[in-house]
């Protein structure tokens, strides 16, 4: 069926509710059934207006005492309560449609390597503190572990962040009276190369097959790389494919020192990569203006796997202390090459007002390094797709960009592109391309405002 309110109700139940305002006032208050469905949530009181919500309109699900506490994107607060013994199935199944909505919405169109495993987990931080736990659906995906838990937000965990893996460790061993027998049970733990970590445990006899999974998916994006960095350089040394395969790992771009730290030739062969694909002469008219040490190359797969192949993407760091000269800019551009490439992104390094304020070139180098692994991290969170990072707060009201205005609420990656987004150069004529470059980049050190997109034309 078409439209949130016309989606089978998957549960019912009676309950007591209140909805406040965003001051906290009381609007309405009583008792009522509830019905959830895959896409919405609609309350039902016997005398009185009825209240729908879509899943996409909860912000936050939150618990306590017995009452469910949803935060809604009107900035108003649905509290839930008197719900009885259906007080655990309630909340589970919300979360989980909750969360299947997100993985439709936050970006994560990947194929699925693995699903269907109930698992215990722990989330830590860099510092060891347990942030998560609970009960949970690990899956596997092709870039990334996806867990869901019964309750709270999605955690999403890709590949190329794991620095390693301790599987088949045993958490504890199960004593059977009955038959006076034991068995093991085994945990597998993922650590971040920032520290952070995540256990799984209590996946039953699913473990081995979700570790074999685990291992297999890794194994696979690793193939890919050095594949891919095979075939630009054949007559390459397999340990210089594997050191080179480190700094690409899951189509992060790498800069050129750690290229040709490993490898020169490497690099002419990713730059001869860009000419292939189309986008050489607008690569080349960028370089002349960066700091050239700190360009950025990456291959990455396409976002529908085999189907639409492979696509170079370059980051290109423009700054100086200079501020006559242009600067205070990353510019970004993605294509597979069949179709060229469509469009030149351009990011804010640093604050506008804050950017005058280097004197020395050193200071904005590790400004920039820090920058460019943002940019990895956040592409990366995701999964390569630039339509949301660019719509306007305006566009993302419209129908037909709902789900991207979902995910500028859940993810912070996307925040944070969005934040530091200056505008984009659509590709032309060659000639209209430089213009807009030359003007979007005046424009960029000509203003102090943080908040105000170049948009073509010298409108703000």
């Amino acid at each position: 069926m078409n439209g949130d309110n016309q989606q089978k109700t998957i549960m019912e139940c009676s309950l007591s509710y209140s909805l406040n305002s965003p001051s906290g006032k009381e609007l309405t208050t009583g008792e009522a059934k509830v019905q959830i469905s895959e896409a919405s949530l609609s309350v039902l009181p016997k005398f009185g207006e009825a209240l729908f919500f879509s899943l996409r309109d909860i912000t936050e699900i939150s618990e306590g005492d017995y009452k469910v506490h949803l935060a809604l994107s009107s900035m108003e607060k649905l509290t839930l309560f008197n719900l009885g013994y259906k007080y655990e199935d309630f909340l589970r199944v919300l979360s989980k449609l909750h969360s299947e909505m997100m993985l439709k919405d936050v970006l994560m169109h990947e194929s699925l390597k693995k699903s269907g495993v109930n698992a215990e987990f722990s989330y830590f931080d860099e510092n060891g503190k347990e942030l998560h736990k609970g009960n949970c659906e690990p899956r596997l995906y092709e870039t990334a572990i996806v867990v869901i838990p019964e309750k709270g937000e999605i955690i999403r965990i890709p590949y190329c962040d794991v620095s390693k893996i301790r599987g088949r460790e045993i958490i504890k061993i199960v004593r059977i009276t009955a038959s006076n027998t034991s068995k093991e049970e085994y945990s597998v733990t993922v650590i971040m190369e920032d520290g952070r970590k995540l256990v799984l445990s209590k996946m039953g006899r699913e473990f081995d097959a979700f570790e074999e999974k685990l291992s297999e998916a890794i194994n696979e994006l690793s193939l890919k790389v050095q594949s891919s960095l095979k075939e630009l350089l054949p007559t390459a040394d397999p340990s210089i494919i594997r050191r080179a395969a480190q700094f690409m790992k899951e189509g992060k771009a790498a800069k050129r020192s750690e290229i040709e730290s490993v490898s020169p030739e490497l690099w002419l062969e990713l730059e001869k990569k860009l000419e292939i694909a189309g986008v050489k002469a607008e690569y080349e008219f960028l370089r002349k203006l960066s700091q050239q040490e700190k360009l950025c190359i990456g291959l990455k797969r396409g976002l529908m796997g085999d189907l639409t192949g492979e696509y170079i993407w370059f980051l290109i760091p423009i700054y100086s202390t200079n501020l006559k000269e242009p600067g205070n800019v990353v510019a970004m551009e993605a294509t597979s090459g069949e179709e060229g490439g469509k469009a030149t992104y351009f990011f804010r390094i640093t604050s506008r007002k804050e950017y005058p304020n280097f004197k020395n070139i050193e200071d904005l180098h590790r400004q920039v390094d820090d920058f460019i692994k943002r940019m990895n991290r956040c592409m990366l969170d995701i999964n390569f797709r630039r339509e949301p990072i660019y719509l306007s707060d305006e566009k993302l009201e419209e129908p037909q960009y709902v789900k991207y205005k979902f995910a500028v609420r859940k993810i912070p990656a996307l925040q944070e592109l969005r934040q530091v987004f200056i505008g984009r150069v659509i590709h032309s004529t060659p000639e209209q391309w430089e213009k807009d470059v030359m003007d979007l980049l005046k424009f960029n050190v000509s203003i102090q405002d943080d908040k105000i997109r170049w948009e073509k034309g010298g409108g703000l």
